[in-house]
């Protein structure tokens, strides 16, 4: 933050209303509340503007301070500080003593500013989240399944790889809906009817009627959740191919990175130029240990687990696929930390790793080389189709049949 600061104003920001407080060196102080409205925010912006403050000042509650920092930005300073950072300064909590305490933290320079990305990439990264929110929903439905159909003694798992997959379906399907095996059996895929009699022993009983009904639904919702995910994939990958395609192929070049995750990383980290060192961003994303020293003691705990977490459980799915590469200096590096710190930590540890790795690959414009000769092979790329220009109201609607599905599946838990 250049300059001198003279006065500031410091916003304690909630999701209908903000308290501004403003701070002078000179002891002067002024407080007001406002709507979150856009006539709040614009009365905000002109009453900062008039005061003639050198910097307004908020934390980086949920993306409440959105609207407001675009609203402030081309006309003065703004700093976005990390919650977490502010807050172990703090004493007494009330909304005001919130807004005052900012105020003074700005006025003193102790707000170390967070990195803001820009409108597209935090529309771009809204869908990567929303995506991770409906896959974590998916999952929580298929284990609802999995539980009736322990329950009603269906143990598909004997036979099937996937009871989600393509013939896991048809057989769910054909269970529910009151078809015979025959029927069923002849449903499938080749090389799963070289099972049948595995598959006429497990279905060999009826199921409930309540059971019925409830894995139709839990199908119906997987069905519906999977239709929502394409939409917001090919969103995804339209964007990351058109404005990250050399990211994206350099990320891919390293084991165990697909395109989800490269999209994802690429979301979640925007520019890796921000960072001096990929220790830097190992750091940023939460990824290094707890350190303790006093004197001559010195102790590592956890990780940090701050930044993203959309970032460190991708970063985790990314070193649990990269352990299993044979011949992969990875999984070299996997193997000899297991069998010291154990293979959770050594998963962690190999995260890391690869966080260095890839900002050495996107800094240094190279692709992966394995030390140890390990070679990829070509990642299967999805068909980019050129999307349809949405109108506002069908992007909305969109959006929308997206949000009630997780709604409906929050209600239907409760």
């Amino acid at each position: 933050m250049a300059g001198i600061i003279n006065k500031v104003c410091g916003l304690d920001v909630h999701k209908k209303f903000l308290i501004a407080t403003i701070l002078s060196i000179f002891g002067e102080k002024k407080q007001l509340r406002f709507e979150r409205t856009e006539k709040g925010i614009l009365d905000l912006k002109n009453w900062v503007i008039s005061e003639k403050c050198d910097v307004v000042a908020c934390e980086s509650t949920s993306d409440f301070w959105v609207p407001i920092y675009e609203s402030l930005i081309n006309h003065l300073t703004v700093i976005v500080g990390n919650a977490r950072d502010m807050k172990a300064f703090t004493h007494k909590k009330t909304d005001k003593i919130d807004s005052e305490f900012i105020a003074q933290l700005a006025l003193n320079n102790m707000i170390k500013p967070s990195r803001v990305f820009s409108k597209n990439q935090r529309e771009f990264r809204s869908y990567i989240r929303l995506r991770h929110k409906l896959v974590q929903k998916r999952t929580d439905i298929k284990n609802v399944a999995h539980a009736i159909l322990a329950s009603e003694m269906f143990h598909l798992n004997d036979v099937l790889t996937d009871i989600f997959g393509k013939n896991g379906i048809i057989i769910l399907s054909g269970i529910s809906s009151g078809k015979n095996v025959d029927q069923i059996i002849e449903s499938l895929s080749p090389n799963v009817r070289k099972k049948s009699d595995q598959i006429r022993e497990v279905l060999d009983r009826e199921m409930s009627l309540s059971a019925a009904i409830r894995i139709q639904t839990c199908l119906s919702l997987i069905n519906n959740i999977d239709e929502q995910i394409n939409i917001l994939e090919a969103e995804i990958f339209r964007y990351a191919y058109t404005n990250h395609n050399r990211e994206m192929k350099l990320l891919m070049s390293s084991p165990g990175v697909g395109e989800i995750s490269a999209a994802t990383i690429i979301a979640e980290v925007g520019d890796f130029n921000d960072f001096s060192s990929g220790a830097k961003l190992a750091s940023w994303l939460g990824l290094v240990p707890n350190v303790y020293q006093s004197a001559d003691k010195y102790h590592n705990g956890r990780i940090t687990k701050r930044g993203s977490k959309v970032a460190r459980w991708i970063l985790i799915q990314v070193a649990q696929a990269a352990a299993r590469k044979n011949g992969s200096m990875l999984k070299e590096f996997f193997e000899r930390k297991k069998k010291t710190i154990g293979h959770s930590k050594a998963i962690v540890a190999l995260a890391r790793k690869i966080v260095t790795i890839l900002w050495h690959l996107i800094t240094n414009n190279e692709m992966y080389e394995d030390e140890m000769g390990y070679k990829k092979g070509e990642v299967q790329k999805r068909k980019i189709v050129e999307s349809e220009e949405f109108s506002v109201d069908e992007r909305i609607s969109i959006i929308s049949e997206i949000f009630a599905i997780v709604k409906k599946e929050e209600t239907d838990s409760t």
